[in-house]
């Protein structure tokens, strides 16, 4: 038997008007769009009657159970929508597109927000642009629509991953390089508190001994200074009364090894960040 690329992975949707829904000798248009339409229409209907119970189930099992309701019965539920989304789709669109609209407009939501409303306002925004955009693209270059809906998506999705303000890769990457910066500046901190010798004390010192790179060294004096934290006086490095103070707080916190996170410490005594 012959199997065509485009009918099994790809799905030609150019094709789905011509697959029409008769009733009673009634042409009532496209099939596909018929089956789709319902299991939106019942998708939206469960959601809205079951977010609150949906969202307890997914991310806290045992209040779930705790409050009366069923964990398992959600998930074969939630399973169960999901199921007949995928049977219904899969003939219009092929296994692909079916595939991709499931996991990338919501992965792609996630890197934005944490809040799971928003979360599922934005997926489907981008599942629509995705969808809008590929078309037209797949118009302009004459290619498969469900392919280009899929590219679409993996540009968009792409996009998100570089750039998103607190996920996004660079997002990370900086403030990777910012918590090193703040972390080398903490050492160097604590090494001016237990040393009163001018000769430990001296900008140089940090490349001689402490072994750090002139660029690295520079970045963590500068930020020491805009912080107010040191004085420097012909090149000996000195604590100020806000660097002192900080610097008790961040030995205590070495010392008792508290389960506290530093960063709240930060915020209250660093004006610029690393």
């Amino acid at each position: 038997m012959h199997l065509d690329v485009d009918a099994v992975l790809l799905g030609e949707l150019a094709f789905a008007p011509f697959d029409r829904l008769m009733m009673s000798g009634m042409d009532m248009g496209p099939k596909s769009l018929w089956i789709m339409g319902v299991i939106l229409l019942v998708s939206l209907l469960l959601l809205l009657l079951f977010y609150k119970e949906l969202k307890v189930s997914t991310f806290d099992v045992g209040l779930s159970a705790a409050m009366g309701i069923s964990p398992i019965a959600m998930h074969y539920g939630l399973m169960s929508v999901s199921s007949v989304t995928v049977v219904g789709a899969f003939d219009a669109v092929g296994a692909i597109l079916v595939v991709a609209l499931m996991i990338t407009p919501a992965a792609t939501a996630y890197l934005i927000t944490s809040n799971l409303k928003k979360m599922l306002l934005i997926s489907v925004g981008i599942g629509i642009f995705s969808a809008i955009g590929g078309y037209w693209l797949a118009h302009l270059l004459d290619a498969s629509i469900s392919g280009s809906m899929t590219t679409v998506l993996a540009i968009v999705f792409l996009m998100v991953y570089l750039f998103a303000p607190s996920k996004g890769l660079i997002a990370v990457l900086y403030r990777q390089r910012q918590q090193r910066t703040e972390v080398s500046l903490i050492t160097f901190l604590l090494h001016l508190n237990n040393h009163s010798e001018e000769n430990e004390r001296h900008i140089n010192h940090l490349q001689e001994h402490i072994n750090w790179q002139k660029v690295r060294s520079r970045t963590v004096l500068n930020l020491a200074e805009r912080n107010n934290m040191i004085t420097i006086n012909n090149d000996v490095v000195s604590l100020t009364r806000k660097g002192k103070d900080f610097t008790d707080l961040a030995l205590e916190y070495i010392i008792t090894n508290k389960d506290e996170k530093i960063e709240h410490m930060k915020d209250d005594f660093f004006l610029f960040r690393g």
